[in-house]
């Protein structure tokens, strides 16, 4: 075994991959980019080395630095984690050059498989299905528009090099092809550094099918059983599951043996994972990923192997642990993906400090990748993964209902999240029974995305959780302020409510989703209060300390959280965030804006095109900037009918959050 691995990633895999590395008493270096200095994989690694620059390109994609640090370090082996370089047949070979291992598969086999176009042709020879499309080397737009017209529309465009939903556009129209084109180029290049395209029959209703592979060097080969990882959004994966519902034995069968036949006409060495479309009986080979893949942990639930170890020990020369009918595989297991992002605003990452962060207790049964900590600062630079929960239990179904009940402890606060939709889909009724594919977001958005009302017990808890919360922070503020070292005794300086006439009280209201709700508390002897909202009137009492709070309404106990942020109170119940807005009395009503249409950066971002020009009437719904953040574009479209008057923001420019990237006036231009 290596004594030294350097790991040439960052964030939760690089975390993932220390954690083997170190039960096994391998030492690890990290790297870090400047935005990565304070990051969790930083500090559980051995030792670790900065790399350069925040952006990808200056730095965890630089073959140089990263094989410069390696000499340096003494590492014996690098892992290049999943992302960036991993597959990337020049980095593995700078390795060899040096005396360094690779964990991972031969150059040969990353660069026939890495080229989804080389992977496809090499499939139809093997007599492997594929999906139909174009696959050559012809890169101009004319070609590509060609071929399009000769799969026929709907046609997908996608990036040759790279995955993960990265430089993908479907396209229904001619019309709508050279602007996919470009777009898909763009994402493509910034993600993998490669450009080129190849084109592919969109199909309609697919499910998104992969087998797990191993292979050692001295001809050993096996496959793990199959992962449905259908449920996506922008043609990336966000929640995975092993093995596959409903899919029938006669089909299962047919693509392992396609997998391991893609497996073995490459010679393939060490993890890989090879993915098929299935529509019906029908199956089709996609792409090999040669690679570990982001869903490998459900595969290790049910098989109850750590395949990072399998990769450490194939790279070290030894043989595969066990044979292909020697693996005991179990049960069922779901990885859900949670995600720095908004779903209702088309799943645009937020950026932003986890300013609150707890997660499912971990056992047998619940497991949770991350390699980001409360505190941390989710940048616009990398993927917005924040971590991965994993489920296991003997059978699907209780591998569902654990699945419910883990995103029902996960609690984030300070940026935007897709917890709330996991859930969603965790509880959707087509989900429970299998039926699922790779429309299921898109077609069942409306019900996933759309906000869940309160109930009167979780609006009720809410506001007494935020009153308790204000009047005990409002108490600490005046007993400080009382305090009085020339009278400690004066009844001045008490903090306790006592009033000369009548009861003490206290008037509140909070903005909650946009309805302000007024509050009367009125402070008993014993420490708790009455609280009046609306036609309601509830006894509450509340105690706080760093697990949250213990909050009896009426008698019945809430285990809850409040999170500060100024005038701002997050009440995390049940693992839903409730915002409580403090209404001051004394503020001055809003002022009207302008007739003036904001169109502002979501988040710190890159302009990467202005389709627009000063002077130009759009339509409400008009694309008029496109920008890139965390390897995703985003275009922006106009808010309402109206004039192009300024644009305030260049091709190149970096923008801020909240930056004002375009102003619109209605009616003409000036």
């Amino acid at each position: 075994m290596f004594q030294k691995m350097l790991i040439a990633n960052r964030g939760e895999v690089a975390c993932r991959v220390m954690a083997t590395a170190q039960r096994l008493g391998v030492r690890t270096v990290a790297v870090y980019s400047e935005a990565d200095a304070n990051a969790r994989h930083v500090d559980l690694a051995d030792e670790a080395w900065p790399i350069g620059p925040a952006p990808a390109r200056e730095s965890y994609l630089v073959i140089d630095k990263i094989m410069g640090i390696a000499r340096r370090s003494g590492a014996q082996a690098v892992h290049p984690g999943y992302g960036f370089l991993a597959e990337n047949a020049e980095f593995a070979e700078a390795c060899a050059a040096a005396g360094i291992a690779f964990i991972g598969p031969p150059p040969q086999a990353m660069r026939i498989m890495g080229s989804k176009a080389a992977a496809k042709a090499l499939m139809q020879r093997a007599g492997v299905p594929v999906v139909p499309g174009h696959h050559g080397d012809a890169q101009d737009l004319a070609g590509l528009a060609s071929a399009a017209r000769d799969v026929g529309f709907p046609i997908l465009v996608k990036a040759s090099a790279g995955g993960g939903g990265k430089g993908m556009r479907i396209v229904e129209r001619a019309d709508d092809l050279p602007s996919a084109c470009e777009a898909a180029r763009r994402e493509a290049l910034a993600a993998f550094g490669d450009d080129r395209l190849l084109i592919e029959k969109y199909l309609t209703r697919p499910r998104h099918i992969e087998v797990q592979i191993f292979a050692d060097a001295h001809g050993g080969l096996v496959s793990f059983p199959e992962r449905d990882c259908s449920i996506q959004r922008r043609y990336q994966k966000i929640l995975e599951e092993t093995p596959a519902p409903r899919l029938e034995p006669a089909l299962q069968r047919a693509i392992s043996e396609a997998a391991i036949a893609a497996a073995r006409i490459v010679a393939y060495v060490g993890a890989g994972t090879v993915e098929f479309l299935t529509q019906g009986e029908s199956f089709y080979f996609l792409e090999m990923n040669t690679r570990l893949q982001v869903e490998h942990p459900i595969t290790e639930m049910v098989a109850r192997q750590d395949l990072v170890e399998w990769q450490l020990r194939v790279a070290c020369g030894e043989k595969l642990p066990f044979g292909q009918e020697e693996l005991n595989v179990r049960g069922h297991a779901i990885e859900a993906r949670v995600y720095a992002e908004d779903p209702a605003r088309g799943f645009a990452p937020s950026v932003g400090v986890l300013e609150h962060l707890r997660e499912p207790r971990e056992g047998a049964n619940v497991r949770v990748d991350t390699g980001v900590r409360r505190g941390d600062l989710i940048t616009h630079y990398y993927d917005p993964m924040i971590a991965k929960l994993i489920v296991w239990d003997e059978d699907r179904r209780g591998a569902v209902l654990r699945l419910a009940a883990a995103l029902a402890d996960y609690e984030v606060v300070g940026v935007a999240t897709n917890l709330d939709l996991l859930r969603a889909v965790a509880s959707h009724p087509d989900f429970i029974a299998g039926e699922i594919d790779t429309g299921f977001i898109d077609r069942h958005r409306d019900e996933l995305i759309a906000a869940t009302p309160l109930t009167e017990t979780e609006e009720i808890a809410s506001l007494a959780a935020g009153a308790a919360a204000w009047i005990a922070d409002l108490r600490a503020r005046q007993a400080t302020e009382a305090a009085n070292p020339f009278d400690p005794w004066s009844p001045w300086g008490m903090a306790d409510a006592w009033r000369i006439n009548g009861d003490g009280r206290q008037d509140i209201a909070f903005d909650l989703e946009g309805r302000r709700i007024s509050l009367r508390i009125s402070p008993r002897p014993d420490g708790s209060y009455r609280l009046d909202a609306r036609t309601k009137s509830v006894l509450i009492a509340a105690a706080e300390d760093e697990d949250g709070m213990r909050l009896y309404v009426d008698g019945v106990l809430h285990r809850l959280r409040v999170v500060r942020q100024g005038d701002r109170l997050v009440v995390v119940l049940r693992g839903r965030n409730h915002v409580l807005n403090y209404v001051d009395p004394l503020a001055p009503p809003p002022v009207e804006r302008a007739a003036v249409g904001e169109l502002t950066a979501p988040l710190p971002a890159r302009v990467t095109r202005v389709l627009v020009d000063t002077g130009d009437i759009v339509k409400k719904g008009t694309p008029l900037i496109v920008l890139e953040a965390m390897k995703m574009e985003l275009t922006l479209a106009a808010p309402r009918d109206g004039a192009v008057v300024e644009i305030r923001y260049a091709a190149g420019d970096m923008a801020p959050e909240g930056a004002e990237l375009i102003v619109l006036r209605e009616g003409e231009a000036a």
